[in-house]
């Protein structure tokens, strides 16, 4: 689908955009001390807040529900600060716009669901107001575009995406993993989109924060959202990942902006290295392809002496000499892992086809 978009939000030249504010609206007052405090770093462009809180399990804190945005109207007309929180059905929606809240944003329980979505979309058409979509909670790029288009036919032009991580069932040190390529990708087939990191939740932890962002910043984001709290230790949800907006404030200070284009001096060099990149890309296609011949004569060893195609063992022993190999390399678990994974698959697959084709 051809789309036509627009910005969300207008960033101050210079730095990118800034979404802040806590996870939940848990009373008037520490809503209104968190937005003065912010206004004061005079960086933020939305204040966010959630109203509605989606949880796991019941019994959990769901939020303050309608209440809240009387809070966040205060917000706006005292600090001047434009506000933003997320909609999970039409009743959400009628409410924040007879609020006069500024963006909404479909969170990733909402975008995994395409009923939840239209139901949204449904409910915002006829409206201009800017919306920002999370990626859903499962790596699944069509509910991500889905959730996309179903927002645009609803006559919305002004979208933004929020790359807030995956769920990820293993050891690992982020509470949702970031699968950078996956939102590069969302990037690269919508380019006119803004993207902006959900740092809270991708990290889940406070000392990880700046490293995400900066990281994000590297990959040409347009900004990030953070969750700040006035004091994170006692905050009713997701109190490990929050700061305060002092904390803040130094994050935003630490970090550095990075140029989305290359001076003609720089692009000679960073052209050369591309070649060398090029070249070695092109080694690495012929030696797997070479590989995979080799993969095609074990399968037909394995046809004529009806060998099952897997062995379990040996992949085991490939997979942790060859992840050793790589950490040796300079190459991490997770790319090796995954690299391995999808080797073995190609092998397998040509293996079963000569198998089943004797047979």
């Amino acid at each position: 689908m051809e789309m036509k978009i627009n910005k969300v939000i207008e960033p101050t030249p210079g730095r990118g955009i800034v979404i802040a504010g806590p996870c939940s609206a848990e009373t008037e007052g520490q809503v209104m001390q968190c937005a003065k405090d912010l206004a004061k770093l005079n960086q933020v462009d939305l204040f966010r807040s959630g109203i509605w809180k989606p949880r796991t399990r019941p019994g959990s804190f769901e939020g303050v529900g309608k209440e809240g945005l009387s809070w966040l109207k205060r917000v706006k007309e005292e600090t001047g600060l434009k506000t933003t929180t997320e909609v999970a059905n039409a009743s959400h929606v009628y409410d924040c716009l007879k609020a006069g809240i500024d963006v909404v944003w479909l969170g990733a329980r909402t975008t995994v669901n395409p009923f939840s979505v239209q139901e949204v979309a449904d409910a915002l058409n006829g409206t201009d107001i800017p919306v920002l979509i999370k990626n859903p909670i499962n790596p699944d790029l069509g509910l991500w575009i889905g959730a996309v288009e179903r927002i645009y036919k609803a006559g919305i032009t002004r979208i933004g995406l929020i790359h807030r991580g995956f769920s990820y069932h293993g050891e690992t040190i982020y509470r949702n993993v970031p699968r950078w390529q996956m939102a590069i990708e969302m990037k690269r087939r919508f380019p006119d989109l803004q993207m902006v990191v959900d740092n809270s939740h991708i990290c889940g932890r406070r000392d990880l924060l700046a490293e995400v962002a900066q990281e994000a910043l590297n990959l040409n984001y347009d900004g990030l959202m953070t969750e700040v709290h006035p004091r994170p230790d006692e905050a009713w949800s997701d109190a490990a990942q929050q700061i305060t907006p002092a904390a803040f404030g130094e994050l935003l200070e630490g970090l550095r902006l990075r140029k989305p284009t290359a001076d003609e001096m720089e692009m000679e060099r960073l052209t050369e290295l591309r070649r060398q990149i090029d070249e070695i890309d092109s080694d690495l296609i012929g030696m797997l392809g070479r590989r995979m011949k080799l993969a095609d004569k074990i399968g037909e060893f394995k046809a004529e002496r009806n060998i099952a195609v897997l062995q379990e063992s040996r992949w085991e022993e490939v997979l942790k000499e060859s992840s050793k190999r790589g950490k040796d390399h300079g190459l991490s678990e997770d790319f090796m892992i995954s690299y391995l994974r999808a080797i073995h698959q190609e092998s397998i697959d040509h293996q079963d086809a000569i198998v089943n084709k004797v047979k």
